[in-house]
């Protein structure tokens, strides 16, 4: 029941402290190994406190508030809640913190969110009665929201943008000093602390810290400023969050990473020494009295950022044993009468030395319990005994802070385990991980704001028009899609003229790569990881279909025994040749290493990703006004159509995949 700030403020003046972020895991697995993750990252890095995402509406808001439930409850680590309210109604928001004040958590991170939807949906949303309940435009609405219902029982935190928040309404306006009456506004509604969007330009994060404790207002004097860091787990994925957040990359950093851009390994050691440099050099940055904290964007990956904070020196000692009173302990045995039977002590482990409950520690572990200073005891065969004081707990328990830190760290067999998503994780990887298929946790966005998505699409009208925005993103017309933020790469461009052809049936590709047969890593298209390796694809195509072309195409399919699919609508409507399969489409070999796997499709990644790609029709459809013609196309054509995956085995044929499409 800590609030954050408190928590700093017990903290030595000259002390330093950092805080994690997660979000929910998209599959049930992935929230299942997130949670073995949280478990060994609390015990092995002690957070001051972690943040966990919020996605508003439905199912995503569910699993934050599992997520933060497991974390205050279950983990006992103190929880910061974030809270987007755009999109939100009061009731909603009510919820929320009703929720939030159930669990124990006392405090939030009350940020917009994406931009608002058209008017219209709100009020066609909302029930009847209801209709100024849409209340919240700003994160300063929320706020003051949040401070007039529950005064100070929540600790407040707001975003802010270290480079200036960049918005297409306004895109010369991205400047510190543009964003700096909101943020004074937002901190005189009752913010507690600032936490920053993440940035790598660590002059300009200089500047943002000097504007903002040297401000005539006075109100940022002596407030917490958290700095926002993302650790840099590949080439690709830093490109893309910097693209999306219009973070720079300082050019010398950029000529670091560009050196060894092709191998996931080096990047991310590369990416440790930025990170671990930039944390140095912060520490000087702000001369305000005060411990310095650190927050960590994890994108919850575990081996980068445990690596970061210990390097970094950030992780806090463990707590110091508990003096003893009489140099001995007495355990009691109480009886209860009214059962006739004995209960155990309560604790029954001596205080100099806490363990877990040795239920929890249960391995059979064939050794024998002596008195504890008896001198019988020979040093050749106390491997094979036990301190009375310590019966039934293993001599050296695996999960020591100690050893849990060098497995969170990736060392070992047991850190090969844990960190097993870590190399590398795209779109398409394991949908085991509590990484899949994610990019900064917020769930399902266009990432452009409404007048940057009008720009790019405009007002389609017909199919056609559908389908000419496709084509003119294969060729390299548009820079964006609403399923994917960037253009082409170069290995998609190889096969552009297929992409084409699909697509002129009126079959909207989203996803697809080449067939390769073993090229060199280091090919400067294909090639990927170590120099000292071989790279292999399958090819395969994600595209959406009309419902009546799919049951056509279907019937092909299903006659070709080297041809997987996997097919879905926004209805629950399912389809697979053979859901059971699991099919590592993209793999590299390599020298000294077993064959890695970073790309795998299968029935339980294609169904976390079929709701994500329907969301991003509605998403769309409500960027127009609910009665115009582009808002009926796009909710028609969502509602009508299927997503299809189909992979071709014969990667040793280039062609095969669409030779089997075009017919």
């Amino acid at each position: 029941m800590e609030k954050i700030t408190d928590k700093i403020a017990a903290l030595p003046e000259n002390g330093s402290y950092f805080s994690l972020e997660f979000f929910p895991p998209k599959t049930q697995m992935g929230a299942a190994n997130l949670q073995a993750r949280l478990e060994r990252m609390s015990r092995a890095l002690r957070p001051l406190f972690v943040n966990v995402t919020w996605g508003a509406g439905g199912s995503t808001s569910s699993k934050s508030l599992e997520l933060a439930e497991l974390c205050q409850l279950q983990l006992g680590l103190t929880t910061c809640l974030h809270l987007t309210c755009t999109n939100m109604s009061r009731a909603l928001v009510d919820d929320a913190l009703s929720q939030a004040k159930a669990l124990g958590i006392r405090n939030i991170l009350a940020l917009r969110g994406d931009p608002p939807r058209h008017d219209e949906y709100r009020r066609g949303d909302t029930a009847q009665g209801e209709g100024s309940e849409w209340a919240f435009t700003w994160a300063i609405d929320l706020v003051t929201y949040i401070r007039k219902e529950h005064g100070d029982y929540f600790c407040i935190g707001v975003a802010a943008y270290p480079e200036g928040h960049w918005d297409s309404a306004h895109p010369d306006d991205q400047s510190r000093e543009f964003d700096l009456p909101y943020l004074v506004e937002k901190t005189k509604a009752g913010a507690d602390f600032i936490m920053t969007q993440l940035f790598y330009d660590l002059e300009a994060y200089k500047k943002f810290v000097a504007l903002l404790r040297g401000h005539e207002s006075g109100v940022f004097k002596t407030i917490p400023i958290i700095p926002g860091l993302m650790p840099i787990q590949s080439y690709q994925i830093l490109n893309r969050t910097t693209k999306l957040s219009h973070a720079k990359l300082p050019p010398a950093m950029l000529d670091r990473l560009d050196v060894v851009k092709g191998d996931d390994e080096a990047v991310k050691r590369v990416g440790v020494d930025i990170l671990c440099e930039m944390v140095s050099s912060m520490r000087e940055i702000d001369t305000t009295p005060g411990p310095r904290g650190f927050h960590f964007y994890t994108l919850n990956l575990e081996k980068v950022v445990t690596q970061i904070v210990e390097r970094s020196n950030l992780i806090p000692p463990e707590t110091p044993p508990e003096e003893e009173t009489n140099g001995e302990d007495s355990i009691a045995i109480t009886i209860d009468d009214s059962q006739d039977t004995l209960s155990p002590p309560q604790p029954a482990v001596s205080k100099n030395r806490r363990r877990l409950s040795s239920i929890q520690n249960a391995a059979p572990q064939n050794r024998v319990v002596v008195e504890k200073n008896s001198s019988s005891s020979r040093s050749k065969s106390r491997s094979y005994e036990a301190p009375d004081d310590e019966a039934g707990i293993p001599r050296d328990m695996i999960n020591s802070r100690a050893n849990t830190l060098a497995i969170s760290e990736g060392q070992g067999d047991l850190g090969r385990e844990a960190t097993w998503d870590d190399y590398p994780n795209g779109r398409w990887g394991d949908a085991r991980s509590p990484a899949y298929g994610e990019i900064d946790g917020y769930g399902v966005s266009l990432h452009v704001s409404i007048p940057q998505a009008v720009k790019l699409w405009a007002y389609p009208k017909s199919r056609d028009d559908i389908s000419d925005i496709f084509k003119r993103y294969i060729m390299g017309e548009l820079d964006a899609i609403p399923w994917s933020e960037e253009g082409l790469n170069a290995e998609t461009g190889t096969i552009t003229q297929e992409l084409r052809k699909l697509n002129a049936k009126g079959w909207w590709s989203v996803a697809s790569q080449p067939a390769v047969n073993g090229l060199k890593s280091t090919d400067k298209v294909f090639g990927w990881g170590p120099k000292n390796g071989f790279v292999f694809q399958k090819p395969f195509v994600e595209f959406f279909l009309p419902s009546s072309d799919w049951k056509t195409l279907q019937q092909k399919l299903d006659e070709l025994e080297e041809v997987t699919y996997f097919a879905g609508n926004r209805h629950g409507d399912f389809a697979a040749s053979d859901e059971q399969s699991v099919n590592p489409v993209t793999w590299g070999t390599f020298a000294g290493k077993e064959i890695v796997t970073p790309t795998i499709i299968e029935a339980v990644s294609f169904r976390a990703w079929l709701e994500e790609a329907f969301g991003i029709w509605t998403e769309w459809q409500r960027i127009y006004p609910p009665q115009s013609e582009t808002a009926k196309l796009l909710k028609e054509v969502g509602e009508d159509c299927w997503l299809v995956n189909v992979i071709h085995h014969r990667y040793v044929e280039g062609s095969a995949l669409w030779d089997v499409l075009s017919s």
